[in-house]
């Protein structure tokens, strides 16, 4: 059973994405993959609305230079660290990523918030 909450996001490129992807295919009888949608407003790593839509630049300096982020100003390299690691996912590249699953879609105030993979059945 391989069972990912939040990582898949976390792998820079979309090229590494799908080599986990047929990873957890391959070693996994059963699997359950979650992430964050790309398209809700309130992007979980920065706990912005729309932060997913900024130009990186402006996303860093808001970041580094302003408490709006976690109620926290981030330091320089974390704050690029999680700008260069951070590529979310949407509902279609979910399902290119894992055709032969099932997609759940956590729903909250009737938009969805995160997309799991799995072959739970």
């Amino acid at each position: 059973m391989v069972f990912s909450n939040s990582v898949i996001e976390h792998l820079y490129t979309f090229e590494n994405q799908r080599k986990m992807a047929a990873e957890v295919q391959r070693v996994g009888r059963k699997y359950f993959v979650q992430t964050p949608n790309k398209y809700f407003p309130v992007e979980a790593h920065y706990a912005l609305p729309f932060a997913q839509y900024l130009p990186k630049k402006l996303l860093f300096f808001l970041l580094t230079n302003t408490k709006l982020s976690r109620l926290t100003r981030w330091e320089s390299r974390a704050a690029q660290q999680y700008l260069d690691e951070i590529r979310l996912l949407n509902e279609k590249e979910m399902k290119s990523l894992f055709p032969k699953s099932k997609l759940l879609k956590e729903k909250v105030l009737g938009m969805t918030k995160s997309l799991t993979a799995h072959n739970l059945r």
